[in-house]
């Protein structure tokens, strides 16, 4: 199991898309798991995209959470979330967002 941070963004795109408590444990313990898991975002520095089931919502109720994971030494962070429902991507002007977010965190790290 790796460390995950859930980053104020994220917790506030999360209550945003409704997440529950029980949710939001799944998203952590899925990607503590597998800290490489999803899609990469393309022009996002490296972040990718993890799907999230939404409980008793069905196929296309989950969510995607945005992560950022770069060293073994270093914790994977939560950045984002969307609703599966709502869009599928990210605008330019998002992932461009997203990379400046990811340089950030690994600058801060010093890894």
């Amino acid at each position: 199991m790796h460390t995950v941070v859930e980053t104020a963004p994220y917790l506030s795109s999360a209550k945003a898309e409704g997440m529950t408590a029980d949710e939001l444990k799944l998203a952590v313990d899925m990607i503590a798991a597998d800290p490489e898991a999803g899609d990469l975002i393309v022009g996002a520095g490296g972040c990718r995209k993890v799907r999230i089931p939404g409980k008793g919502r069905g196929k296309s109720g989950g969510y995607r959470v945005v992560t950022y994971y770069f060293s073994d030494s270093a914790p994977v962070f939560l950045l984002a979330v969307l609703a599966k429902g709502s869009r599928a991507n990210f605008s330019g002007a998002e992932c461009a967002t997203l990379a400046k977010a990811a340089k950030r965190l690994r600058d801060v790290s010093g890894k």
